[in-house]
């Protein structure tokens, strides 16, 4: 029997063509549009901060974001590039080219700590594995066939263009207390490795708190079902 792979996280990682200083890049493309002095870096910055504030979301989306994104499920992954806006663009790891005979997977924490539930889910993914690798070696089936058996547990990766508009966006609906547990964890590592990125991104995330749900805005919840961290809204 082949071996079983699994893993609690995935990985996020920057990728170098990321803006820099997105604040200051937003208030100087703003800045061209009111005719000001944008040459100077200070003001720059601080009429980007005010875009940000008053709720000028057009310019924020100027900052463009790339990630990284490996190890995670392909089911989370799929939830996350349905999250459109500002015309965001992704190249996915391809079922086609890539040897998935031996493919690892996401376990979620819950599988992982019952070991009857454990031994059920591995001898499941094995059992995909072992006839994925039948397929392909035995009956000559071409692998964009055989990717045809692979599960949504099945761990993929992406690199990811989006901008700051989008993941604030984002941030509303996937911080939730109630969304999937992996793309919180995700969102989690988005975070941290944008606030690593440069002390701009730092300032945002950590200063501002530029990513918060939906009801850390309002202080009201407007979910059918909620957590019970804030009130539900008054019809």
């Amino acid at each position: 029997m082949l071996a079983s792979r699994w893993n609690q996280t995935g990985k996020v990682i920057v990728h170098s063509a990321t803006t820099d200083e997105p604040l200051t890049d937003a208030g100087e493309f703003a800045g061209i549009c009111w005719s000001a002095d944008v040459t100077n870096h200070e003001k720059n910055f601080q009429r980007g901060l005010n875009c940000l504030k008053s709720g000028h979301g057009r310019v924020l989306e100027y900052p463009q974001i790339y990630l990284i994104l490996s190890g995670w499920s392909a089911r989370v992954i799929r939830e996350f590039t349905r999250h459109i806006g500002g015309a965001p663009t992704y190249l996915q790891e391809s079922t086609r080219y890539v040897n998935y005979s031996n493919f690892s997977y996401f376990t979620p924490p819950k599988v992982n700590d019952n070991e009857k539930a454990k031994k059920a889910y591995d001898k499941c993914m094995n059992n995909i594995i072992e006839t994925a690798h039948f397929l392909e070696n035995e009956c000559k089936i071409p692998k964009e066939d055989v990717a045809n058996i692979f599960p949504l547990g099945m761990e993929t990766k992406i690199v990811f263009r989006t901008n700051l508009r989008m993941l604030i966006d984002m941030a509303k609906v996937r911080k939730c207390s109630r969304a999937y547990h992996e793309f919180r964890e995700l969102f989690k590592q988005i975070e941290e490795s944008l606030s690593a990125y440069s002390d701009e991104w730092k300032y945002l995330i950590e200063e501002e708190k530029i990513f918060k749900s939906k009801c850390e805005i309002s202080g009201y919840c407007d979910e059918m079902k909620s957590c019970g961290r804030y009130p539900k809204k008054e019809k």
